[in-house]
């Protein structure tokens, strides 16, 4: 039966749910090579022997470039051809055969001729040892910067196998900054390579699909190629679990029959519900990817047989309004299941990705997801940012592409420049590369995409690296949270700056983006080893001091003596160490003495027991890693303090009637030194305070007004019930000296219902 002004599409759900399971892909039963990326449905072909000829390549190019490209290319291939003679892959194959299959991939994204030359060339360099020098002249500086920027950085000595990896992925994204053909031309690699893992041993195979699942499927993700997604996570699937990989695939087999009724009878429902409103429409019936049905089954924790919503439907409208008027049509015919409703139209991700996404309850209770969207949101949603590329040479059109590329790839490109260590590079990008899945609000209502468990440290250093640096405190929905909470969707998020506050060692604990992490990181490394050298001088002069004894001068060849004699590189590394602790200043300050010999090592001498007292070292609270404050006992300016020296810490500073303090004081004493507040302290120290109160209404906003009174903040507030007439307040404030604390409470205690407030220590 046919339906006026209804467009089906032609292979329907009935079609759609024949092909393998994996959407686009090499089918373990048919023998088929899967689809071109992009393409609507899989190319059934049988394989056969590889022949190492561009006929099915020239076909696809012939479909949208003139002769004059398409010759360039041939001249590529031949070069490839005669580069790779000789050479064979894994599976006995000529080695040609992988360029020329990279570059029909790419030709299927519609790539123009350079792209299509740097893919038949992508290993000449690599392999042949072809120079830049020689591509440049013959296919020019285009092809050439892309075929350097895919090549691995082989020729150079590493350590480890990781940081060779790491540093050539750091190469492809700097080359990728400039062209964004060199990122697609490695997926299109990366696409082949899996597709012929079998080739090579179970070791090897499970390695290279692990760096594949980590790195190359999530940035097909963030480029919105999700075909290429899709399928990438179906093959590292299969390569790394293939047993699993063949028993879920005959459960779906089964399940397929088991759920046919149901899933007709849905097609054929909505088939006429949508042309009786006046709707043209392709309905298309999809079924879940093998790798998406087992991370539900493994993140939920459920047998397959409990996983319901394996099929769905995609309904392909002509305008935007009319996917919310679709949703709606198929909303009266079957009930939405609650908080299952996504609107990526209203709020796209990031990767530009835009459907109206809905789950609702089928017959017999089978919960069937139905996503909406139009033909140009399909087009992007498959291909990404392929689908915005035109083989045009107007520079505006690709430069528009360039930035647009860019941006999705950001946060990765921000994360290279701040990142020394390749191992920590991976790192960062790894946790970066997760799907975003929370979205958030800044005060002016833009909105800001970061991934799930991420915290108000994560936002402040997605909106400016200055903002996440002084960050002190957040507001989450104008209610003060501490700087761990987890945000959700929705929040509106602003953060509390500081010119005094500095990054903490400890916000690594709980920062989830990678940028965050990188940006903390190199806060550490450059900004407080500054800060440390500066301290470490300090403590070391006083020590000097003590011995009656200058420092001496930067330029003072004694200093080389010392760095060489007690294994450190430079006169700043020791002054560091000293600032951070793992040297101790009385202990350098002896080695300066002209009886002494300099030759014993400063690590040695640490052990020895120290009897003499450097003389009294003055603070200002934001020297930064060098001097941190004790949580145990919170000290303020005014309060007298005590210092011990922690190796990797510098300087912890406690109260001079801390239990903690006290306690490891008696163990080593030779590691604690006397300190005093300068006259000018920094400002914002954090304070705990309990206050009992009576349980009436109203009462803590007043003991906020009074609190905001005194010129603090209530940074973390928490509540617990003392009796059924009481309440006791966990306060949190933040005050200049002890001074300013007690005016705080004295402006508490104005309060009536006020019975008890404390300073809290320990």
């Amino acid at each position: 039966m046919s339906f006026p002004g209804l467009r089906y599409a032609s292979s329907g759900w009935r079609a759609a749910l024949k092909v393998s399971s994996r959407l686009t892909g090499k089918s373990p039963a048919t023998g088929t090579l899967g689809a071109v990326p992009g393409s609507a449905k899989p190319v059934e072909t049988e394989i056969e022997p590889p022949i190492a000829t561009m006929a099915r390549l020239q076909g696809v190019l012939e479909t949208y470039l003139d002769t004059k490209d398409i010759n360039i290319v041939r001249e590529a291939y031949r070069f490839s051809d005669q580069a790779h003679l000789g050479q064979f892959r894994s599976s006995g194959s000529p080695y040609i055969t992988h360029p020329i299959a990279v570059a029909e991939i790419c030709a299927g994204w519609k790539l123009d001729a350079d792209a299509v030359c740097a893919a038949l060339l992508h290993d000449v360099m690599e392999d042949q040892g072809i120079s830049k020098q020689e591509l440049l002249e013959k296919f020019g500086n285009d092809v050439a910067d892309m075929v350097d920027g895919l090549s691995k950085l082989d020729r150079l000595d590493f350590v480890t196998k990781a940081e060779q990896q790491a540093e050539s992925f750091r190469k492809m994204l700097l080359a990728m900054a400039r062209d964004i053909r060199v990122i697609l031309i490695k997926l299109a690699d990366r696409l082949h390579n899996m597709r012929t893992l079998d080739a090579v041993s179970p070791e090897k195979r499970r390695r290279i699909a692990r760096e594949t699942l980590e790195i190359y499927a999530p940035i097909s993700h963030r480029l919105g190629l999700n075909a290429l997604y899709r399928e990438l996570q179906d093959l590292c699937f299969e390569a790394i679990y293939p047993n699993r990989y063949r028993v879920l695939e005959k459960a779906i087999l089964a399940a397929r029959g088991n759920r046919r009724e149901v899933l007709t009878r849905i097609d054929e429902t909505v088939r006429t519900a949508l042309p009786a409103a006046g709707l043209e429409a392709s309905v298309i019936g999809r079924e879940k990817t093998l790798y998406g049905i087992y991370s539900k089954m493994v993140k939920q924790k459920k047998s397959f047989t409990n996983v319901l919503d394996i099929y769905g439907f995609r309904v392909i409208v002509q305008t935007l309004p009319e996917c919310y008027m679709a949703m709606g049509i198929v909303h009266q015919l079957y009930r939405p299941v609650p908080g299952k409703f996504k609107d990526y139209i209203a709020i796209p991700k990031i990767n530009g990705y835009q459907s109206l996404h809905t789950t609702l309850v089928g017959p017999f209770g089978t919960p069937i997801e139905f996503q909406f969207r139009t033909h140009d949101m399909h087009q992007v949603a498959e291909e990404g940012v392929a689908a915005h590329w035109l083989y045009k040479t107007d520079d505006a059109s690709l430069h528009e592409i360039q930035t647009k590329t860019s941006q999705s790839l950001q946060s990765l490109l921000d994360i290279q420049s701040q990142t020394g260590d390749s191992g920590e590079f991976l790192e960062h990008v790894k946790v970066d590369l997760f799907p975003d899945a929370v979205y958030v609000f800044t005060p002016k209502g833009k909105i800001v995409s970061l991934p799930r468990g991420a915290t108000p440290v994560d936002f402040a250093y997605s909106i400016h690296t200055d903002v996440g640096n002084h960050a002190i405190a957040c507001k989450v929905n104008g209610e003060n949270v501490d700087l761990r909470k987890e945000l959700s969707s929705g929040d509106t998020v602003s953060i509390v700056t500081s010119p005094d506050s500095r990054p903490n060692a400890q916000w690594l604990n709980y920062a989830r983006t990678g940028r965050a992490r990188s940006e903390i990181r190199h806060y550490l490394r450059t900004v407080q080893y500054d800060e440390s050298v500066s301290f470490g001088s300090k403590l070391l002069e006083q020590a000097l001091r003590e011995l009656k004894l200058e420092l001496p001068e930067q330029d003072d060849p004694i200093w080389e003596k010392l760095a060489r004699s007690s294994g450190a590189k430079s006169r700043e590394e020791i002054l560091s160490d000293i600032g951070l602790g793992k040297r101790l200043a009385a202990v350098v300050a002896r080695r300066f003495t002209p009886d002494h010999p300099l030759i014993a090592t400063t690590a040695a001498a640490d052990e020895a027991i120290i009897t003499a007292r450097t003389a009294q070292i003055t603070i200002h609270g934001n020297e930064g890693q060098a001097v941190q404050l004790a949580p145990c006992c919170g000290p303020l300016p005014g309060d007298s303090i005590i210092a011990g020296i922690r190796i990797g810490h510098g300087l912890v500073v406690h109260t001079n009637d801390c239990h903690v303090a006290l306690r490891a004081r008696a163990k080593e004493p030779e590691r604690w030194v006397d300190i005093a507040w300068d006259a000018e302290t920094a400002k914002h120290f954090s304070a705990r305070i309990d206050i009992m109160a009576s349980n009436e209404r109203g009462v803590l906003s007043r003991i906020a007004a009074e609190v905001a009174q005194a010129d603090s903040n209530i940074i973390h507030v928490t509540m617990t019930d003392d009796a059924m007439s009481a309440i006791v307040l966990n306060l949190t404030v933040q005050v200049d000296s002890r001074k300013h604390l007690a005016q705080v409470f004295r402006s508490i205690r104005r309060v009536p219902q006020i019975q008890k407030i404390v300073r809290v220590k320990g």
